[in-house]
């Protein structure tokens, strides 16, 4: 296994996503910083703690989401090994929660104040013409995830046929997660917010 490389941006992340520490596979766990610090890169990002929750949600931001995301699916698996006798693999759950939102490191530059950025790739990466959960799988297959992780990224209706049961259970944490963001800052659901601003970025 290789070392962090102990760059700004990998301490960021690290310091952000302590349940990196959950994940017992050694590979997946650097897999999943490094999707984390290509995206920081390539979107300029100075501090990983200042993109958004969504492009007209900036109360929360993106890492309090996905460390909320991760907590609701950890709890929720624990139910459905305890009382359902379920075994979802707890490393794809938590790394696909970990980057699931990975992909707004691309889609959310031009939703900030440019003073928070420094120098993002336009042109290759950083732009929201690729939903989020389409450029974190990308990102996803880029460092080698397992095809586990990555074909439970993309996390909006319709776009993975036949879902496992991790993906499902990442799904579902998102919303709750999600719902929870968008009643306590607009006093709106998420299906509320999906149709009143999906169409206007």
């Amino acid at each position: 296994m290789s070392e962090p490389d102990n760059s700004p941006h990998e301490t960021q992340v690290r310091n952000a996503f302590p349940e990196l520490e959950q994940i017992e596979d050694d590979h997946l766990r650097e897999q999943v910083s490094k999707a984390w610090v290509l995206g920081l890169e390539r979107g300029g990002w100075r501090d990983i703690a200042d993109i958004p929750y969504a492009w007209n949600i900036h109360e929360v931001n993106t890492v309090e989401h996905v460390r909320g995301v991760t907590e609701i699916a950890l709890e929720s698996m624990a139910v459905q090994r305890s009382r359902h006798g379920a075994t979802p693999d707890s490393d794809v759950v938590i790394g696909t929660c970990l980057l699931h939102d990975v992909g707004k490191c691309y889609e959310y530059t031009a939703h900030v104040d440019p003073s928070l950025l420094d120098a993002p790739d336009r042109h290759r990466y950083a732009d929201s013409v690729i939903p989020h959960s389409i450029s974190g799988y990308a990102l996803a297959h880029e460092v080698g995830c397992p095809i586990a992780v990555q074909r439970a990224i993309p996390h909006y209706h319709g776009e993975i046929p036949a879902r496992t049961l991790e993906a499902e259970l990442v799904k579902s944490a998102n919303a709750a997660s999600s719902n929870a963001i968008t009643q306590a800052t607009m006093g709106i659901t998420l299906q509320e917010w999906i149709e009143e601003y999906s169409h206007t970025q």
